[in-house]
């Protein structure tokens, strides 16, 4: 067994955690411009945009204290309608979100970008309130992206000036380095000991509920009621949106989300794509990393899908956003991708844009953002034998034969002079997507409210209500 590191403060090296061509790429002015604007320069000019939205309502939602989501990335399209109305379109928000190692530094004299910013303005003050007086150390646990889980382990020591431990913590691990014992987490230490641990950063992104309580006295961010109240369960955040909405909608405000149809059992799913025109998106509600997404365009693609064999009994649908000749038929139309600016083969590629946010004493506040775009252009007509994700899917992540994870890192496109260029969008955009993110994350964190009591305990009978899924109840770990 691999021991656990113990990083103490000073360890940071910068090139151990970015991708070598965001440590060397200049940040577009732009960007830098957008991630230092005043909240109240925001919320004006987004009203200015936007005559009806309630400028109050804004400013208490971009104020909202998260309790439970408190750090998240939102996937966003950029999207316009036959009638050249554009919007930013939220696919998922993620509660471990990937990101710092593809930013570019906003100041060059601050080698630990925004990294620090994370951890000075989110994890610091959570730490803070610690209202259990556990004595014991703080650590970092992953399963996934060591290069931004170490970063932040190292800034963590720096900032807390203590040690901290660095623990790898994967699902199916026979002899697991963190466990729990009366509801406080202990991991392993060089003495193969197990030391109880105060607080914890979570790098979790697989099924982070089999193996992560839902009550537990250590304090952990994000904890993992953030990630069944829709964090990493698109089936609740899905709802939780629908919720948020009827919410809002009186002060000029929306979540703007795929026409979603939910609790889909298999063998209804051809059903709902023929209402979709044939073309639809079918998501595993619980996997992350653009697995367990499924886009259908054509007779082939479906039949292909439900030949495969799944853990659980329910999926979710939704509307396809592709070119304007094969995107889905909505009761709202047909929204299409605005896509990269063509490149010099008059190619245009699907893009998508993350956002990273964290709730801060000052509000909920962006920390980096960057771009991805699909491996094949974008093509005019379909036909059989095409494949949709080559031109839809924009995740960088994929699975190696040995189980472990690599990125595509030409697909990258990062915030620098180079590349935002290429994305064809501006401040509004940038402002729009920032809302957006703002918005799912409150969502989710209300929901994840919601699920808990007055007692602190998880609502089960509640969630079931939402998310009646056996495979999914079965994984749940409560204590």
């Amino acid at each position: 067994m691999d021991k656990t590191r113990i990083i103490q403060p000073g360890e940071f090296e910068a090139h151990e955690h970015w991708y070598p061509k965001a440590l060397n790429a200049t940040i577009h002015p732009m960007i830098n411009f957008f991630l230092n604007l005043e909240q109240e320069r925001i919320i004006a000019r987004y009203c200015h945009m936007h005559p009806t939205v309630d400028s109050d309502k804004l400013r208490e939602i971009l104020n909202h204290k998260s309790k439970y989501f408190i750090w998240g990335g939102a996937d966003l399209l950029n999207v316009t309608s036959a009638g050249g109305k554009r919007q930013m379109v939220i696919i998922e928000n993620n509660s471990c979100p990937s990101g710092q190692k593809s930013m570019p530094l906003i100041d060059d004299n601050q080698e630990q970008g925004s990294y620090r910013l994370m951890v000075e303005r989110t994890l610091k003050p959570y730490l803070k309130n610690l209202r259990n007086k556990i004595k014991g150390g703080l650590a970092v646990i992953y399963d996934k992206n060591p290069m931004e889980a170490s970063g932040y382990a190292e800034v963590i020591a720096d900032v807390m000036k203590e040690p901290v431990y660095y623990v790898d913590f994967h699902k199916d691990d026979r002899n697991p380095k963190v466990v729990f014992k009366n509801g406080i987490m202990h991991v392993l230490n060089e003495k193969n000991e197990f030391v109880p641990i105060r607080a914890a950063f979570r790098y979790l992104t697989q099924k982070p509920w089999d193996r992560l309580p839902l009550h537990s006295k250590t304090k952990i961010l994000n904890p993992t009621i953030a990630c069944l109240a829709g964090g990493r369960n698109k089936m609740v955040a899905a709802k939780a949106y629908d919720i948020f909405n009827a919410e809002i909608q009186g002060h000029g405000l929306k979540i703007n989300a795929p026409e979603t149809i939910w609790d889909v059992r298999k063998n209804e799913i051809p059903l709902w794509v023929k209402k979709m025109g044939g073309h639809a998106v079918i998501k595993v509600p619980y996997s992350n990393a653009g697995q367990g997404v499924y886009t259908i365009v054509t007779e082939e693609e479906l039949d292909k899908f439900m030949e495969l064999d799944f853990d659980y009994d329910l999926f979710i649908v939704q509307s396809l956003i592709g070119n304007y000749n094969w995107s889905s038929t909505t009761s709202t139309g047909k929204l299409y991708h605005v896509g990269t600016i063509p490149n010099q083969k008059n190619q245009t590629f699907v893009a998508d844009i993350r956002m990273m946010v964290s709730s801060t004493e000052k509000g909920i506040r962006p920390l980096c953002t960057y771009a991805r775009r699909a491996e094949k252009p974008l093509v005019g007509n379909i036909g059989n034998g095409v494949d949709s994700w080559a031109m839809l899917g924009t995740n960088l992540s994929y699975k190696n034969k040995d189980g472990s994870w690599n990125s595509d890192t030409n697909r990258l496109l990062l915030m620098d002079r180079r590349d935002f260029n290429k994305l064809g969008i501006g401040l509004d955009d940038l402002i729009e997507a920032f809302i957006q993110t703002v918005l799912s994350m409150v969502a989710i964190d209300k929901m994840a409210q919601t699920l808990v009591n007055k007692q602190g305990k998880f609502r089960m009978r509640l969630f079931k209500s939402l998310n009646n899924d056996k495979g999914l109840l079965d994984e749940i770990k409560l204590d």
